[in-house]
């Protein structure tokens, strides 16, 4: 039997914000299209808690959150305690901003919307704004969102202005972290995110939540909600 998954969608809820809007209609679709049952929890970014009750964690889209500090803890949680997670959007950026401070032991780095008058900044506007767009991404075989994605290039609706800014992305990669999907455009900037070593941990700037009408939940979307029912699952037979 399967079990149903607790989801927490960290992000400050507006019905403004049409990722926020269309996730709820997608987890009714993976319910009824693939039996993944997901219950979710729509949690402030202001009000995060303890998370390790949840079965996957998604920091979605909606910035500049109420809490920069709130959306790093959620990111810290998630990647200490092997919860599955997925970030979109600003979910990508503060993903980075979390490991670039407590893994790479950058502790004062900032994020260009939080905070424009950072000394040292790693998200940064971007060259070109993506609201509203669409672009490629090469994606890197071998990789989680290889796998997910099965293709090289892809095609993703974005909607942000801000990204890594490339001059730190060895120090990332030098720390473990891998970049899986980058600029198919022309620029190479860092597109997908992920973690080797965790259950499921996976960050794009692209928005798979707006991909197509919202009938067919996004391979990125259904496999962050096959790895939430096999946490469920995992922590039923574990006693947990």
């Amino acid at each position: 039997m399967t079990e149903t998954a607790r989801v927490a969608l960290v992000g400050d809820r507006s019905d403004g914000v049409r990722s926020h809007v269309r996730i709820p209609k997608l987890f009714e679709r993976l319910a009824e299209r693939d039996g993944l049952e997901l219950d979710a929890y729509w949690i402030p970014t202001d009000a995060v808690g303890d998370l390790t009750g949840f079965d996957a964690v998604w920091l979605v889209p909606g910035s500049p959150y109420r809490s920069e500090a709130g959306a790093v803890d959620t990111v810290r949680a998630a990647r200490e305690n092997g919860i599955p997670f997925l970030g979109t959007c600003a979910g990508f950026q503060h993903a980075l901003l979390e490991f670039a401070r407590n893994v790479c032991g950058l502790g004062g780095i900032g994020h260009a919307e939080n905070a424009p008058d950072a000394d040292e900044r790693l998200i940064v506007p971007l060259a070109c704004s993506l609201v509203g767009h669409e672009g490629a991404v090469d994606v890197t075989p071998g990789t989680l969102a290889a796998r997910i994605l099965g293709a090289e290039r892809s095609v993703e609706r974005y909607h942000c202005s801000y990204g890594l800014d490339s001059r730190h992305l060895e120090t990332l990669v030098a720390h473990g972290l891998v970049f899986s999907g980058f600029d198919g455009d022309g620029d190479g900037d860092a597109r997908i995110a992920e973690l080797p070593d965790h259950p499921f941990f996976l960050a794009t700037l692209f928005q798979p939540e707006l991909a197509g009408d919202g009938t067919r939940p996004h391979p990125v979307v259904q496999s962050f909600a096959r790895a939430a029912v096999a946490h469920a699952n995992l922590s039923i037979h574990s006693g947990h």
